[in-house]
């Protein structure tokens, strides 16, 4: 890709895709293109390009959409922030522009063909509870430029907690990196990434820098259910997301006692947890996650849950021959990247009765779907938006045996 310094174009947008608005340039190459909204008129400058498309920035709007409204964040804007790639839409719009792009990718990729709608949860600011900030030369927690390494230096961030302030007033030198943590009960704190000599360091600190105890946990309470959660495990950004994801995930696992069921990626337990009190001390619940951290995490969470197992195992197709059994029920909740070579195959071979899929990205789930297809039915699909202001959904799905 190269970066030109032609002067600016005049398009029309003519519908949302991932990455941005499309619309076509004078010579007819196709071009997405951020901060626009179908159907406005807007002048771009491109800031990638190859001999097939082009990316652009809309620099200025001639015939505004009615859906636009002002972003209320300062760094959302043509050169900011690339974090935020709707703001400048109201909610009607987001949520119709995140609806178009996952029934595009389900059409596409899946060859399915399913109206989609996308349930908002609370779509207003400061609903961000973890935020991964990289440091700037002066110390200062930044994020990057869409598509680039540059960074851009934050005095605040509209759509993480606003007790994330006191960090942004801090210098943080000598840090790679600060990951900012609002989880649940208790103050936030930091997780503080330094890269040195010997390796990597990691260190836990007060949003102002001061070093804190190296076993501090988050514990958060979840529709009855308590998590303790270390600093280097996984858990939702969306303050609403845990309880969302795991009433939804109970509501398609429909399991009831005796049954068995095994949770893929099941970090610390958010839905492993509440199914082995569904499926009591006669069933069985087997949750296999990779990252040790996570595993700790879950077996404690488990604590006075015999029949509930956590094995620090990856989901590889070897795993889901270990511990997947015809009839069983299977949660999944893999990483952007969908899931790995030859997992959807295994699954189809042992024929688990039902599999809940949970996604954050459409177009592997939609991969996977077309993998999964020939074995299973897609029953039902509900599409959250847990990632307010961005082009970002999480999906929940269940697919019934169809052999």
């Amino acid at each position: 890709m190269s970066t030109p310094v032609d002067a600016p174009e005049t398009l029309r947008i003519e519908r949302p895709a991932a990455g941005g608005g499309v619309g076509h340039l004078s010579d007819g190459r196709v071009v997405f293109v951020r901060h626009s909204l179908p159907g406005e008129l807007v002048r771009v400058s491109i800031t990638e390009e190859n001999s097939k498309f082009a990316r652009a920035d809309a620099v200025q709007v001639l015939e505004a959409s009615a859906d636009r409204v002002v972003p209320p964040c300062y760094y959302a804007r043509p050169g900011g922030c690339g974090g935020c790639d709707l703001q400048h839409a109201d909610l009607s719009a987001q949520l119709s522009w995140k609806s178009a792009l996952v029934s595009e990718h389900l059409r596409r990729i899946a060859g399915v063909t399913r109206e989609v709608s996308v349930t908002s949860l609370s779509a207003g600011a400061h609903t961000r509870t973890r935020l991964r900030c990289a440091v700037d030369e002066s110390g200062a927690l930044a994020l990057r430029r869409s598509r680039s390494n540059s960074l851009v230096a934050l005095s605040s961030c509209q759509v993480a907690d606003e007790r994330f302030d006191a960090a942004f007033a801090t210098r943080w030198r000598h840090a790679d990196e600060v990951e900012l943590r609002a989880i649940g009960d208790g103050e936030p704190f930091a997780l503080v990434r330094r890269v040195t000599e010997r390796g990597t360091i990691f260190e836990l600190t007060s949003l102002t820098g001061e070093p804190l105890d190296p076993t501090t946990h988050s514990r958060v309470a979840v529709a009855g259910n308590h998590f303790s959660v270390s600093p280097r495990s996984f858990w939702q950004a969306h303050r609403d997301a845990p309880e969302a994801l795991s009433a939804n995930v109970l509501e398609f696992a429909d399991v009831s006692a005796g049954d068995h069921v095994v949770d893929l990626f099941s970090g610390v337990g958010l839905f492993s947890v509440p199914l082995a009190r569904r499926v009591g001390p006669t069933g069985q619940v087997v949750a296999v996650e990779a990252s040790p951290y996570a595993v700790r995490d879950a077996r404690i969470n488990a604590e006075g849950l015999r029949h509930l197992r956590v094995r620090e195992w990856s989901v590889t197709p070897r795993a889901i021959n270990d511990a997947v059994a015809a009839r069983d029920v299977v949660v999944l909740d893999p990483p952007r990247s969908g899931l790995a070579k030859g997992v959807a195959t295994a699954l189809v071979r042992r024929a688990p009765r039902r599999l809940v899929y949970v996604s954050c990205d459409a177009a592997t789930f939609a991969r996977d779907l077309a993998s999964l297809g020939a074995a299973y039915s897609l029953r039902d699909l509900r599409v959250l938006d847990l990632f307010p202001m961005t082009e970002h959904v999480e999906l929940v799905a269940v697919l019934d045996l169809s052999l």
